[in-house]
């Protein structure tokens, strides 16, 4: 209840005038005849703007003072907040429930999973717009318009914003974006929840700022690597109904992306017909101009955005630079067609919103802030950080899961006992009341640390650069357990903050090692990071004998650590992207060929393989067939638990193309499904891989001839490092 209460103070305390004329005195505006179509209801509303108040409007997309879009008393249209972050949770707006960050959503290969925390994520977003606008605020964080999900492929260790990502695959992480975009905008025919919106489009991976920024950056790309890597997820988030795509920072071949006309126009609308509307990223804008120098002013500026596609601006001041849009027309640089349909875009998505609707009829107006940090919301964080948890190294019968009494115990590193490093970036508000650090979590306990359960964290933080030696040392020496929770956190990598290794940060391997040294039993690692780290030693080291990746896992953190370290949860996370075993394997981060990178064109051994977790329990593959019919592959096989426990497996499904297939990559994840097998329990899986999976971009798409071979396995084929489940093939063939 106090959290509600502040949050209403706080709302007050951002309000901002509406409208002073009532709703009832509009009534007769066209526009809000609830029997028109849409289209026309829009087309009347633009048409009734004066052309200051269209430049205002498409020119207020931001924070502080360049947001909200003003009101239009003249027409009874209150202030509308487009800036609103929902990546793993309703961020910056008060209380809110916070989910496990991206990538960690993404391990779960749980699409069903996202969907509910999207979902549950805009039930918070509207309940919490209901609330601001019946007490007249409009402050930022507060609208209905998602800068969410980020689908750019991880395509390197060291880039900043990994962990916003849904990973290194282009199909996957239009999968899943199809599951962040549906769940967050509602199924009510009529009207949507809360809009998403893509980002950022395109080619957009790193780097921020090592070792140049990404204010300036010129990211070279083939075509084929533009088509096959780093489109495809954003045309899923568009046939997946977003209603807003956010333009990126960078340059693609030259062209900045917020006025790129063959990526806003002749891709983005002519060829896959979206209807919806692109937000600038934040002084994206002014850096056409001022980084990339590709324009001479503002009023130029604002011209080749406006013309290439760009309908709004996220800026950094009042008098931004759409701000000249006026002046553009004046002088002939965008024609007045131009700027009606940008401002139609914006209020169509206002519309789908329902703002313009009698309340009553919009069944998302009812909702209040009662849902926040309601039960059920609650159980879906733990059961969304359970699921994220990778098991990435298991001895058996010395490992994982802890059931016997031990007796003395240390739990150790920086991460033990912080409930803010627990946490990603562009997190919902710390609600510590309801966080669960590890070292709480392991508390709870009744057979870890029986008679002695010690702790030190070893750092002030997780960059590690003070170590204090002595007291971990003092807590593990002579112990049965140690439990180190290590990785690196927002400080270490977040937007605007690249890393220039894959190292543990600071001294933490020298923590690890310390705690090992000491102990008198096994060690087990959890790890809290996004980017891969070089966990090599703890790989390879006999005494660990447990590795856990838990990604940023936020309010359920301990709860789920607990749960898993005892067995009362099995682990059926998967990595959503490849850990390379050094950087050796990687390319320079400035380099945008996919050429040895992700999974898809990995050289080498990789330390941890994509898609790949180990289960407390042992899953067989059998009755495999492959059917070609009328163009696409008909996948059919049976998965069973041959193991002593129950558990999830994540069925997997990749292709190869025929041998000296050019431009095609080595595999190609085409399909996956999480289930839940009980104890000798089997169950069959059908999947279609359809022609447009198999196709191959060179100067235009084509599905090329030849043998094709089909995995099926809960992990890739072909790794040195694996589960002990079995991978299954089989082969079809194009004529």
């Amino acid at each position: 209840m106090a959290c509600l209460l502040l949050l209403c103070a706080l709302l007050a305390l951002n309000a901002v005038p509406s409208c002073v004329a009532k709703t009832s005195d509009c009534d007769f505006f066209p526009f809000r005849d609830t029997n028109l179509s849409l289209s026309v209801r829009v087309r009347d509303l633009v048409s009734r703007i004066n052309f200051a108040d269209k430049v205002l409007q498409m020119s207020r997309g931001g924070a502080d003072q360049n947001g909200p879009a003003p009101a239009i008393d003249y027409l009874c249209i209150n202030p509308y907040q487009w800036g609103t972050e929902c990546l793993s949770g309703d961020v910056g707006a008060g209380p809110a429930t916070s989910f496990p960050q991206a990538l960690g959503l993404t391990a779960t290969f749980n699409y069903d999973l996202l969907y509910s925390v999207a979902s549950a994520t805009a039930t918070e977003v509207r309940a919490k717009n209901n609330n601001a606008t019946a007490h007249g605020s409009y402050a930022f964080h507060t609208g209905l318009s998602c800068w969410s999900p980020v689908i750019n492929i991880l395509r390197d260790p060291r880039w900043g914003r990994n962990q916003e990502t849904y990973g290194e695959d282009p199909w996957l992480s239009g999968y899943m974006a199809t599951a962040f975009v549906t769940g967050l905008q509602g199924d009510n025919p009529t009207y949507v929840k809360a809009n998403a919106g893509c980002k950022h489009f395109d080619v957009h991976g790193g780097p921020e700022n090592i070792p140049v920024s990404r204010f300036s950056f010129n990211a070279v790309v083939s075509m084929s690597d533009w088509r096959m890597t780093f489109l495809p997820q954003f045309k899923a988030c568009v046939e997946a109904g977003a209603w807003s795509l956010m333009c990126s920072y960078n340059s693609i071949n030259g062209i900045p992306a917020c006025a790129n006309n063959e990526l806003l126009t002749t891709i983005l609308r002519n060829e896959w017909n979206f209807p919806g509307y692109v937000v600038s990223d934040q002084g994206a804008i002014e850096n056409i101009w001022l980084g990339h120098q590709y324009t001479s002013n503002a009023t130029q500026t604002a011209a080749v955005a406006v013309n290439a596609g760009t309908c709004l601006e996220d800026g950094n001041y009042e008098n931004n630079v759409f701000s000249t849009i006026g002046q553009a027309s004046m002088e002939g640089l965008i024609q007045n067609s131009t700027i009606d349909d940008a401002v139609s875009r914006l209020f169509m998505v206002r519309m789908k919103l329902g703002e313009f609707d009698p309340p009553e009829m919009n069944p998302y107006t009812t909702i209040n802030v009662s849902v926040v940090q309601s039960d059920e919301h609650r159980a879906l964080a733990l059961q969304a950080a359970l699921e994220s948890i990778v098991l990435l190294k298991n001895t058996p019968l010395t490992g994982l899961p802890i059931e016997n009494e031990v007796d003395t115990a240390c739990v150790v590193g920086p991460f033990i006992d912080n409930p803010y490093a627990l946490f990603g970036d562009y997190s919902p508000d710390v609600m510590v009341e309801y966080v669960v650090t590890p070292l709480q979590g392991i508390k709870t306990l009744t057979n870890i640390g029986k008679s002695v359960l010690n702790s030190a964290d070893g750092c002030s933080d997780s960059k590690c650069s003070t170590y204090d030696s002595a007291s971990v040392k003092a807590a593990c020496n002579g112990v049965d357990l140690v439990i180190a929770c290590l990785g690196t956190g927002s400080i270490v990598e977040s937007e605007g903050n690249d890393r220039a290794d894959i190292n543990l940060p600071g001294s933490q391997l020298q923590l690890l090692q310390d705690a090992a040294s000491v102990s008198k039993g096994p060690v087990v690692l959890v790890l809290y990071n996004a980017g891969p780290l070089d966990v090599s030693w703890a790989k390879n080291s006999d005494q660990v004998v447990s590795i856990l990746e838990s990604f940023f896992p936020a309010q359920s953190a301990g709860t789920a650590l607990a749960s898993v370290l005892t067995g009362q949860y099995n682990p059926g996370g998967r990595l959503p992207n490849t850990w390379p075993a050094s950087l050796d394997q990687v390319p320079d981060i400035t380099n945008y060929t996919m050429v040895g990178r992700t999974y898809r064109y990995f050289q080498g051994e990789p330390l941890y393989p994509f898609g790949y977790g180990l289960s407390f329990t042992k899953f067989y593959y059998y009755a495999f067939t492959v059917n070609l019919q009328s163009g696409n592959v008909f996948v059919s096989f049976s998965v069973a638990n041959e193991g002593p426990m129950a558990g999830d497996e994540v069925s997997q499904v990749y292709i190869s193309w025929p041998v000296g297939t050019v431009g095609a990559p080595q595999l190609q994840l085409v399909a996956v499904k999480r289930i839940t097998l009980e104890i000798g329990q089997g169950v069959m899986l059908d999947f279609i891989i359809t022609s447009d999976q198999m196709s191959i971009y060179t100067t235009e798409w084509v599905v090329p001839t030849g043998t094709y071979t089909v995995y099926v396995g809960g992990q890739q084929p072909n790794q040195p490092t694996s589960a002990p489940s079995n991978v299954l093939s089989g082969t079809f063939t194009i004529n």
